[in-house]
């Protein structure tokens, strides 16, 4: 990950951080948490669209968009309806296979913040939608067959989100959730994820 992709994760951390906590309420449901989790991911746009976010000029291929996917994250409960986290997401390659010779491999990867707001049903169960933004990096590697072009890496900072339930055996949590990387107008990643972790 670049210089710059840290510093823009990092100031983008900070300031949700501050924002969450001037609008936190006090109260006794305040702690700290961290998780990992795996699961699958699958691309939402068409082969056009795929086509026009790596400028190839040919859609004469197969897409094979569903891979593995990891994630960590580390947040702060505020009460019982606001939380805040950093995240990082290994988010998984999709790969192009053309009939003639094109073979590129596109792996994405995302690291932001997200304001997350909390429904508690009962002690031990709380749906959850959530909103951030993530510097994401696309590397793109490989070729487009008989087409001669120069594939470039995409990188940039869009919004996340999604929706997903928490269930809650303290101090351990388990987690189960749907989110989306727009990563612009041509790509979009959507991950299925289960999570474990810690509240302290």
């Amino acid at each position: 990950m670049s210089i710059r992709t840290l510093l823009t994760v990092s100031l983008a951390s900070t300031s949700l951080l501050a924002t969450t906590a001037i609008l936190a309420a006090p109260g006794d449901d305040q702690h700290a948490y961290f998780g990992i989790g795996t699961g699958f991911s699958s691309l939402e746009n068409d082969r056009d669209d795929v086509d026009d976010f790596i400028e190839g000029g040919s859609s004469d291929f197969d897409v094979d968009d569903d891979d593995n996917v990891w994630k960590g994250f580390v947040g702060y409960q505020f009460n019982r309806y606001l939380a805040a986290e950093a995240f990082y997401a290994d988010l998984g390659r999709v790969q192009l296979r053309g009939n003639d010779g094109a073979n590129t491999d596109l792996e994405s990867s995302a690291a932001g913040a997200s304001l997350v707001g909390q429904l508690p049903v009962t002690s031990w169960f709380t749906p959850f939608a959530k909103v951030g933004a993530a510097q994401w990096e696309t590397d793109v590697d490989g070729n487009l067959g008989d087409v001669n072009l120069d594939l470039q890496d995409n990188d940039g900072f869009d919004p996340v989100y999604g929706v997903g339930a928490q269930f809650n055996f303290d101090p351990v949590l388990v987690r189960a959730e749907y989110e989306r990387y727009d990563f612009d107008s041509d790509f979009q990643i959507d991950t299925f994820t289960a999570s474990v972790g810690m509240r302290f």
